[in-house]
């Protein structure tokens, strides 16, 4: 299907400057990875989420333009967190967003590599606020332990999508797993901000998507992202409908009226972007 006159992105100037920051650090992004149609405006600003634990994913999603490949992996490079935390403080980030890929290769998922990267960045920019995007780690409270003791300023877990899709969109993931992360995250430090986000144009229903705040919201999230979900290569599902402007400012209402505290929802919104104002509102 052709894009509609809504999904069109602006041009912006300043993207090289960024990427030369990030490719002399040797520093992914999972913005240049999922091939976000935002990459303009954040790299313009500048700002990127940063991809840790390498470059390859354990996981097939049917979304996802992540590289995925078999085992074994290579193990998480020792100086990745510096290197992240000196790009972040040359870059000037006020507020810093790390995600990763899926390591189920891994005995904690990778939640220590995690701690490691947000010490290391509190060490150099010790005002930032710093939010993380993590995976499920197979529902390992201890390593969701370990990453809410390193205190990020919010966590990030995304459902992506309605159960019914799941075998779809997320074939090794759970979608009461993911709901379980969440909960247990808010349980065991409830001053951290908790945060989930939804694609929709995969064939669900509205219903469906109302159906899924409510159960974020009984999770204890306070942050809810919905977005527009966009083919980013033919090897990923096709998109089955291109949501009109007006049904995301429904979903947006909708969502404020359970009580959750920050709402971002367009079809050009992205778990990431804008994640500090969303945090400061």
């Amino acid at each position: 299907m052709r894009l509609p006159y809504w999904i069109k992105t602006k041009h912006f100037t300043g993207l090289h400057s960024t990427k030369q920051i990030l490719r002399s650090h040797g520093i992914s992004t999972v913005c240049e990875q999922a091939r976000c149609p935002n990459i303009g405006h954040c790299f313009s600003k500048p700002t990127a989420t940063f991809l840790i634990l390498g470059p390859r994913c354990t996981r097939q999603c049917g979304f996802c333009s992540v590289d995925s490949a078999s085992l074994p992996l290579d193990p998480p490079s020792a100086d990745e967190p510096g290197r992240v935390a000196r790009t972040a403080q040359e870059m000037g980030l006020k507020y810093v967003v790390i995600t990763s890929v899926t390591r189920d290769d891994l005995p904690d998922g990778g939640a220590l590599h995690f701690a490691h990267t947000i010490k290391a960045l509190k060490d150099v920019l010790p005002d930032a606020g710093i939010e993380v995007l993590i995976p499920d780690f197979k529902g390992d409270i201890g390593a969701l332990k370990i990453v809410l003791h390193s205190e990020p300023d919010v966590v990030n877990h995304n459902v992506e999508t309605v159960p019914r899709l799941y075998s779809l969109v997320r074939p090794q993931a759970d979608y009461g797993l993911s709901l379980y992360v969440l909960k247990m995250a808010k349980k065991q430090a409830p001053h951290i901000r908790i945060k989930s986000g939804v694609m929709v144009g995969l064939g669900e229903t509205f219903e469906e998507i109302v159906s899924v705040m409510k159960d974020l919201s009984s999770a204890g999230c306070d942050f809810l992202t919905i977005g527009q979900y966009l083919r980013p290569s033919k090897r990923n599902l096709p998109v089955v409908e291109y949501v009109a402007p007006g049904t995301f400012i429904d979903y947006k209402e909708t969502a404020l009226r359970m009580g959750f505290k920050g709402v971002a929802s367009s079809p050009l919104v992205r778990s990431s972007m804008n994640a500090e104002e969303m945090f400061l509102s």
